[in-house]
């Protein structure tokens, strides 16, 4: 999931046999939505962009969800757009990278069986809690789990905070609290303050859960903590579900992974003869040990297990000096799909994410493609599978680059693009990071705009596009776009733009809106953009992220081993 504030605040019964489907792509693709009355241009402008965004978020497309017709149809839109635009096949002579997948989809009609003090309860999917497996396994079963809570569910010893301290974890379920300690009591003092750590992330909280050995992993939901509502996390975990497969993935993996509704949470603790506001405060102290929640969980999950392979989608202007080294714009091109058995509009277009994003960078290749003098560097443009999965196209392409990470000079992340009209600002999700942000800083400023960081450092957005892959990895990664302070309404009228976003982010209202929609600021941030990357495809520079950053030290690990060997 991504976006700052301005963005977001924000099923049949499962069969239990495992089917292998093709991983190749098929022979004759659906022919993809065309536009022949459209002719597009060399420059960046509003008429091609709104072109592109319109048909990725058709409802042909059917919500461009991995492993299905609409994602046939999108990637082949795609290579026929980048063929449009003049770029070369950017792996190995092919447009497509497969990302190997396993979809699992968790039966719908499981249910939660609780004996708390002895006393049994049901909880319903969808309305009390989600859940899921990560194992590939079509049958999953957790009986008599004592339940226990562990407040964050963190063990950062840097931080000199252990929520597992002093028990055998092996087959017990945890319950814990999402984003960081210090973030519900106001605490500035712990961790990062209110700028949300990776240990604040439900991404890590399940792998820690996996690594103590724990069975299952439930992670209470609340707004505020999340940065989005309930309904985001029933829409998102509803459905086909993607991973890598376990051979493809280093992190741990718990058996049951999944998210208790705030309501369902205060009942559980109520139960247990404990005050869940009091569970909060204890939980933000130092020194907060587990807390058993008298309660034992069983749960039997089945689920329609998959195999199959997505597809990242590469394209490449060589370039004109020094091939070898690369700038990367980058989007992810999938979303939600299309929710059979839902009434009404089941189809999750994703207009806004990310198919602005994908439009977004298709506008920038192409002016890089008409661009005199001709870049230096190679400019590569990867259209990413599976970001909603947590991802893991662009974790896929890291560990599988077509370029080595120490020739890759910077990655331009796009992913939501503001639709909300020109801003007096841009902001870097993130910022303070690297040394791409002094790149975009005069560009913006030409511009009349200046930077800083999302002001929900909170949300942890950071952590959730594909530029956190490249950054773990020691790649400086940019992830900008519009500000909040627009031109026309100010700071209320960014305020208005992100609450009316936070009712479409996630659901099948995120369509393209010709009446509301103001693309004046989305073609300046594009221009920004392709700014950054022309100064850092046009020189020889080699952008670090800022002195104190986590990520330089792998950075300058890679330049060190990049240097040639000293004359002996």
């Amino acid at each position: 999931m991504s976006r700052k504030l301005l963005w977001a605040i924000a099923a049949a019964a499962a069969l239990t046999a495992c089917k292998r489907e093709a991983t190749e792509t098929p022979a004759a693709a659906p022919e993809p939505a065309t536009a022949a009355e459209h002719t597009f241009a060399a420059d960046i402008n509003e008429a091609d962009f709104t072109e592109r965004v319109k048909i990725l978020a058709s409802d042909e497309f059917e919500g461009r969800a991995p492993g299905s017709v609409g994602e046939e149809k999108t990637i082949a839109y795609l290579e026929a757009q980048m063929k449009l635009v003049g770029l070369q096949p950017g792996n190995n002579g092919s447009y497509f990278q497969d990302v190997p997948m396993v979809e699992t989809t968790a039966d719908p009609n499981t249910v939660l069986k609780l004996d708390v003090a002895g006393q049994p309860r049901e909880l319903k999917f969808g309305t009390d809690f989600v859940i899921g497996t990560r194992t590939g396994r079509p049958e999953v079963k957790v009986e008599n789990s004592d339940m226990i809570f562990v407040g964050y569910g963190v063990d950062a010893p840097e931080q000199q905070w252990n929520d597992y301290v002093g028990q055998d974890w092996k087959g017990k379920t945890v319950v814990m609290f999402v984003n960081d300690p210090g973030f519900h009591s106001g605490d500035e003092k712990l961790f990062d303050g209110k700028r949300m750590t990776y240990y604040g992330r439900w991404t890590y909280k399940y792998e820690e859960a996996a690594r103590k050995g724990a069975a299952a992993a439930l992670i209470v939901h609340d707004t505020a903590g999340a940065s989005y509502g309930w309904d985001v996390v029933k829409n998102s975990w509803s459905g086909a579900q993607y991973d890598l497969p376990a051979k493809d993935d280093p992190d741990p993996r718990v058996p049951l992974q999944g998210w208790l509704s705030a309501e369902a949470a205060k009942q559980l603790f109520a139960d247990a003869g404990m005050d869940l506001d009091a569970a909060y405060k204890a939980a933000n102290q130092r020194g907060f040990k587990p807390v058993p929640l008298k309660s034992k969980l069983s749960v039997d999950l089945k689920s329609t297990i998959t195999e199959k392979a997505s597809r990242n989608v590469i394209g490449v202007l060589p370039g004109s000096a020094r091939p070898d080294e690369a700038v990367i714009y980058m989007a992810h091109w999938d979303h939600l799909g299309k929710h059979e058995g839902e009434q009404g509009d089941n189809i999750y277009n994703g207009a806004i994410d990310n198919a602005t994003g994908v439009a977004g960078i298709l506008e920038i290749a192409e002016a890089f493609a008409h661009q005199e003098p001709k870049p230096e560097r190679s400019l590569v443009f990867i259209a990413v599978t599976l970001e909603e999965s947590g991802l893991l196209g662009s974790k896929y392409y890291v560990a599988h680059p077509t370029f080595p990470l120490e020739k890759i000079a910077g990655v331009i992340n796009i992913d939501a693009m503001s639709v909300a009209g020109k801003a007096k600002d841009m902001t870097v999700t993130g910022f303070g990071s690297s040394e791409l942000e002094d790149i975009l800083k005069p560009i913006a400023a030409a511009q009349g705009r200046t930077l800083h960081g999302e002001s929900s450092v909170q949300s942890g957005f950071y952590f959730r596009s594909d530029h956190f892959n490249f950054a773990k990895a020691g790649v400086p990664a940019l992830y900008a776009d519009g500000g909040e302070d627009l031109v026309d309404g100010g700071t209320e009228g960014g305020k208005k733009a992100a609450d009316d976003y936070a009712r479409h982010y996630h659901g099948p209202s995120d369509e393209y809106y010709p009446e509301t929609w103001k693309l004046d600021g989305t073609m300046l941030d594009m221009e920004a953009l392709y700014g950054v990357g022309k100064e850092l495809a046009g020189n020889d520079k080699w952008p670090n992220w800022y002195s104190g950053n986590p990520f330089k030290a792998a950075r300058d690990k890679m330049m060190q081993a990049k240097q040639p060997a000293a004359a002996k």
